[in-house]
């Protein structure tokens, strides 16, 4: 109902492009080609069994469990990364936007609360998602929507009490229930222990120009039974000051929000071998959309209806380990209940019906006479300031079994069976707002309405097998079978002819899939610090149905899109440990997408596949320890994503033309951060660190009027503090977006007022965080 958006090109920049980027870019390139020497040094060292002492330089190792075992992320023969709670601790990381940056081709388009798509390596598109987000054992799904655009509505969840989180890239269908066809992120929390410890942890920060915020978060670990039973308890509660001003109702930093939530987890351990987890998470969030007009100014928002934004977000799941000796059984089940309420602003494009070439065409008159026009004025009046709410519950229930051989054998393996059913209920509807506050008008009024329910079945079998073919060589070799059935059900029962929404029955359209997913790696260790490896997987996501009345039978299904994903990849250590080198390289081909069009006599708009891609990228990731106490991390990110085929077929005239680049994806980006921690005195510890990210420009659609180009910026954020040598307390000072960048996150236009429209990193933050464990 709310126009599309239109061509208008970003440039206003308020700063230069720092320069810490480039210069630390080009140390680890150049730490990167350390002579070969070195290398067969440590070959020989590693043949004669010599082991040097651990120095202050080494760099620690970080324990994954990607690949359903136990591995040393050097070791792991994929392109993974892991943020550990250190490095989200120094982050100030609340949700995925602040860590993003810390994985190269990790890419969040954030159109507010509860709006995330995320994308790895240019995957990115409508539709169902194309990565799968874990919370521990719990593929956790977004709101599907009006739309069927699933991917594009990720919840937002309170990361505090994190061990690490694991992103992988590429598909991962062959070792992961929910398959992932981009790449997958799991979030793994701290787990009950047998002993009697907590944290609290205060934050307060200002924003520049708008109002302070303040956060309050709490952990207690507490063992009920010793060795047998233990507890853990998480809560949070986050005000959000607002940064956005809404000239038009006169309201200052409208995009205020407050966030709260608690996970109680149960550890249960009858015997040693045998481990069940109960966890029950709950978070809910109150806020208003943080979107402005960039036609009107920076931060500067001209809707006429008041935005709000809630959502209370449920997951419970129960997660059994048994050790069986010659394996491990893995079994989870979990259920989901998202209820999320939004609204936009049709005031604008209900006003254009304000004219009177409309007053003939809806009256039916060659022109209408100066009565017939000032009741058609009045009663297009009469339907303004509107607010298009969108309310809707996603329900989700998974469960997965599998079994992962122990130890080192001549033949790992793990196999799994895994099925999902997802409900989904969406009603878009219409209603007044009061012109002067911009509130929505309780009880509501409605004068439209839509319904839409979109159920979704899944099931597949999948699993690995690794042949340690030689001391060196690993052969792994992994296959997935998927079989899915998607149900979408609609009717438009309250109509609003004035804009050609006619009554619709309710009606039921159908589509489903079987098929296969393959995937073949071999790694070899050139030397104890060495590692090389080559992929080859493809991956899928879940095709489904139109809900369009009156769109033609062989139209109403979509089917699954898919892809192949090679890559090759080095994992190297240089200087006793103290530098990591990894670099992957890669090609991705991306066919039948799941693309928005519309029917070649232009009557109907509808989701189908048609067109190609081909993703070529590379990925480096640089750990550095010069000195002891000095960590330097830095990652860059290179991706060309262009169409191979145009977005046309036999029943649909797509946007995207071959040679086209893949929109809202930045060609490149990167980040270095420089942390450091000192001694001050016996009893404490300072610590400073240092952020600068690039992020490169990229286009809002593939082509066509409404195309927009959004530029490239560049953050810097600060950090400094004091931490007590036990690890007990810590008091800390920074800032976020030290030079002040008015960095855009989404930026469209479209051909109704206000035009333009956009969500960006917050401005200038300044703030202070203190936490005491015990």
């Amino acid at each position: 109902m709310t126009a599309t958006a239109m061509p208008v090109r970003r440039t206003t920049s308020r700063h230069p492009r720092n320069t810490l980027y480039a210069s630390m870019l080009l140390a680890g390139f150049a730490s990167a080609a350390t002579p070969a020497l070195y290398a067969q040094e440590a070959s020989d060292a590693a043949s004669s069994g010599t082991t040097s002492v651990k120095s202050p330089q080494t760099l620690d190792s970080v324990t994954v469990t990607a690949s359903k075992r136990a591995t040393l992320i050097e070791k792991t023969p994929m392109a993974i990364s892991a943020v550990t709670a250190e490095q989200l601790k120094d982050l100030g990381a609340v949700d995925i936007k602040d860590y993003a940056a810390q994985v190269p081709g990790l890419r969040i388009q954030y159109s507010g609360p509860g709006a995330s798509r995320i994308s790895l390596r240019g995957v990115n598109s409508s539709g169902e998602a194309t990565v799968g987000v874990y919370y521990d054992e719990t593929p956790v799904a977004g709101s599907v929507g009006v739309s069927s655009d699933a991917g594009g509505r990720s919840p937002d969840m309170e990361l505090f009490d994190v061990d690490r989180i694991e992103v992988l890239r590429g598909p991962q269908g062959t070792l992961y229930g929910a398959s992932s066809m981009g790449g997958a992120i799991r979030i793994l929390y701290n787990k009950p222990t047998n002993e009697l410890e907590g944290q609290v942890q205060l934050g307060y920060e200002g924003t520049d120009g708008g109002d302070p915020s303040n956060s309050q978060q709490l952990m207690l670990n507490v063992p009920i039974v010793k060795d047998l039973l233990s507890a853990r308890i998480t809560g949070y509660n986050r005000d959000i000051g607002g940064y956005v001003d809404n000239t038009f109702l006169g309201i200052k930093n409208i995009n205020s929000g407050k966030s709260r939530g608690g996970k109680l987890q149960l550890r249960f351990t009858p015997t040693e071998d045998v481990t069940l987890d109960l966890s029950h998470s709950r978070g809910t969030t109150d806020a208003y959309s943080s979107t402005w007009n960039p036609s009107f100014g920076d931060y500067v928002q001209r809707s006429q209806v008041k935005l709000p934004y809630q959502d209370d977000t449920q997951i419970d799941s129960a997660t059994l380990n048994w050790d069986l000796g010659f394996a491990t059984l893995t079994a989870n089940s979990s259920y989901q209940k998202r209820s999320s309420t939004y609204v936009s602003d049709d005031s604008y494009y209900v006003q254009t019906y304000r004219t009177a070439g409309q007053c003939a065409s809806q009256t039916g008159v060659a022109s209408c006479d100066s009565t017939q026009l000032a009741s058609w004025y009045d009663y297009v009046d009469s339907q303004t300031p509107a607010a298009l709410i969108h309310d809707g519950v996603t329900r989700d229930r998974t469960n997965e079994v599998r079994l992962t051989s122990n130890g080192t054998q001549l033949i790992d393996w793990t196999v799994g069976i895994f099925n999902e059913n997802r409900d989904n209920y969406i009603a878009s509807e219409d209603t007044l707002a009061d012109p002067t506050t911009g509130i929505i008008i309780t009880p509501w009024d409605l004068f439209y309405r839509r319904q839409i329910w979109d159920k979704l079945k899944q099931k597949a079998v999948f699993g690995e097998a690794t042949w340690h073919a030689t001391d060196r060589l690993n052969l792994t070799a992994g296959l997935r079978w998927y079989d899915y059935d998607k149900t979408v059900t609609g009717t438009t029962d309250i109509p609003w002819d004035m804009i050609g929404a006619t009554y619709k029955p309710l009606s039921s359209v159908n589509a489903s899939q079987k098929g296969w997913l393959k995937k073949f790696t071999a790694d070899y260790n050139l030397t104890e610090d060495a590692m090389v490896y080559a992929t080859v997987a493809d991956g899928f996501r879940p095709g489904g149905a139109n809900q369009v009345i009156g769109l033609a039978d062989n139209l109403t299904a979509y089917k699954a899109d898919s892809l192949w994903n090679y890559e090759i990849g080095a994992k190297t250590s240089w200087f006793d440990r103290a530098l990591f080198v990894n670099l992957a390289l890669y090609q991705i081909d991306w066919d039948d997408m799941q693309v928005s069009g519309r029917t070649l006599n232009g009557a109907f708009s509808f989701l189908s596949n048609a067109g190609a891609a081909r993703l070529r990228g590379s990925e480096l990731e640089v750990t550095w320890r010069p000195l002891s106490g000095l960590e330097i991390t830095s990652n860059f990110n290179y991706v060309d994503a262009k169409l191979t085929e145009d977005q046309v077929s036999d029943v649909i005239n797509g946007a995207g033309r071959e040679g086209d680049v893949v929109p809202n994806i930045p060609r490149t980006s990167g980040m270095v951060a420089a942390a450091y921690r000192f001694g001050l005195s016996s009893a404490l510890d300072g610590m400073v660190r240092l952020d600068d990210t690039y992020v490169g420009g990229s286009y809002s659609l593939f082509r066509g009027t409404y195309n927009t180009y959004k530029d490239s910026y560049n953050t810097v954020n600060f950090k400094t503090g004091v931490e007590s040598t036990d690890g007990k307390w810590g008091a800390y000072l920074y800032v976020q977006n030290l030079t002040n960048e008015v960095a855009l996150n989404q930026y469209t236009r479209s051909s109704t007022p206000p035009y333009t429209s956009a969500t960006s990193l917050r401005p200038r933050t300044v703030g202070v965080t203190v936490n005491y464990s015990f």
